[in-house]
């Protein structure tokens, strides 16, 4: 298994969550936990099988979660989903929506705290 790849549903990971990111703690990218993460359609092929966990936060991000939201979901720790969305986002496969700027609408704002808390629910 590639070092990368996560486990079948029914097999427990045999690999420490920081070995999928040899040890860094740090995203290139800043990522906030409330950051919707964007797919991007590119013919660039990906260089790793399904399985792999950056193909799974890949697929995911086809409906733009937010970081918290890809953690969860992936069974992940917060750091080690932020540096490897990081990754991506510098290998040009995800992309990072903005969340909020001083001209927010108050609906944007709403939707902001709606996704925020959905998100630290599934954590």
């Amino acid at each position: 298994m590639d070092e990368l790849e996560s486990p079948s549903a029914d097999q427990p990971s045999l690999v420490r969550p920081y070995t999928l990111t040899a040890g860094r703690t740090d995203s290139r990218v800043n990522l906030p936990l409330e950051a919707p993460i964007e797919a991007i359609v590119s013919d660039k092929p990906q260089r790793w099988p399904g399985t792999d966990v950056r193909a799974q936060i890949c697929a995911l991000c086809e409906s733009s979660p937010s970081v918290a939201e890809i953690a969860a979901r992936l069974s992940l720790p917060v750091g080690v989903a932020r540096v490897l969305i990081g990754d991506l986002v510098t290998s040009g496969h995800l992309r990072v929506r903005t969340t909020l700027s001083d001209d927010s609408s108050v609906d944007e704002r709403r939707e902001l705290i709606g996704r925020t808390l959905r998100g630290l629910r599934a954590l």
